[in-house]
């Protein structure tokens, strides 16, 4: 993301933290009766006067406990979910689970899909060619994007504080409790496929696609989740650097955890905690400093809402919007989330490629 040739006057207050609700919110059918549904989807659209109508899940018991808990509908298939009339809907599946789900919605259809979009590029290829052939109207639920603090931060580089970015780290050492999601104790596919896949779309938008990635994944010998310990560098070129360090078993006490990014321009920095992640799902709060061109300290920036809910309530607003033409973007399309799939794919094919190797002794 280029910044303003023209650099605003520094308003910490000015920027922006949340996105426009839709003038008359369409109908929202979920599918999917996760803790992620109980703990960001319906609080968010809650929150925000979204109507929900219903939701599905195989799981019949598990749906009807969660559509007693926030009254609604628990549908008792997934072709009656996909015929209410005018609904968003709302995929919180698996993602082995999103191209049967897309291919019973209605040509036209509106759909807002969670991440990953597919356990592998080539499903995610499929649920792009599922949503060109049905003219699906769908985007992939990459919300760390509308997070309060993200989108100050955007708006923070586009109004030039910091100059050009130059160097972006993300460095996150913490315990988290992949016990929550079930399905994930055995997927093959795990930290850059469903937790570092957020970072590395939200690089996307800031410094666009990089030429090529080099990264490491692995797991840990306490444990058999597939990966938790992930260290990645992305390559933009000669000027500007781009570092990611991840450690999800780092369980020593608060103390020393961390979940953070610097961004660093040319003229100035920011600094940015994800507060949730460091006790999830309760969290802590989220923090935004900038040092901005010109100015000689740090500034913190009152922050207006948390990643959760925050997020899905932008999230969800854009496609709302989009969809009855009051947007003109649609933010993380499938057509543009394939490109985060395949960076994500890059970075798997790369951890699974020989290092460069020493030069043996004479």
């Amino acid at each position: 993301m280029k910044s303003s040739t023209m650099t605003d006057a520094f308003d910490p207050a000015s920027l922006a933290q949340s996105w426009p609700r839709p003038a008359k919110p369409r109908p929202i059918v979920t599918f999917g009766a996760g803790s992620i549904v109980g703990d960001a989807h319906f609080p968010a659209y809650r929150k925000a006067g979204f109507p929900v109508v219903g939701l599905y899940d195989p799981d019949q018991a598990k749906a009807q406990k969660l559509a007693e808990k926030w009254g609604v509908t628990a549908f008792r298939s997934v072709d009656e979910a996909a015929a209410v009339e005018d609904a968003i809907f709302d995929l919180a599946t698996p993602p082995s689970r999103h191209a049967e789900v897309l291919k019973a919605l209605p040509d036209g259809a509106v759909a807002l899909i969670q991440k990953p979009m597919g356990n592998y590029l080539g499903e995610a290829t499929e649920i792009l060619e599922i949503c060109r052939a049905r003219k699906l109207m769908a985007a992939v639920n990459f919300q760390l994007r509308f997070a309060p603090m993200m989108l100050a931060l955007k708006d923070a580089i586009a109004k030039g504080w910091l100059g050009e970015v130059v160097d972006f780290d993300a460095w996150l050492a913490l315990a988290t409790p992949w016990q929550l999601w079930e399905f994930l104790l055995t997927a093959p596919r795990v930290e850059i496929a469903m937790h570092s896949i957020h970072y590395l779309d939200l690089i996307r938008q800031i410094l666009g696609d990089p030429k090529g990635v080099h990264a490491k994944t692995l797991g840990h010998p306490n444990h058999k989740v597939a990966q938790t310990r992930t260290s990645a560098i992305l390559d933009y070129g000669d000027t500007v650097r781009c570092a990611l360090s991840i450690n999800h078993d780092h369980k020593f006490g608060r103390r020393h955890q961390a979940c953070e990014f610097r961004i660093c321009g040319t003229e100035g920095a920011a600094y940015v905690k994800l507060g949730l992640n460091l006790d999830y799902p309760r969290g802590e709060p989220d923090v935004l400093e900038i040092y901005p061109q010109g100015g000689s300290d740090w500034v913190s920036v009152p922050l207006i809402g948390e990643w959760f809910p925050d997020a899905f309530v932008g999230r969800m607003a854009n496609v709302q919007r989009f969809a009855c033409g009051e947007d003109s973007e649609l933010v993380s399309s499938v057509e543009d989330a394939w490109n985060t799939m395949a960076l994500v794919e890059a970075a798997y094919r790369s951890s699974a490629a020989l290092a460069m190797p020493l030069a043996e002794k004479p």
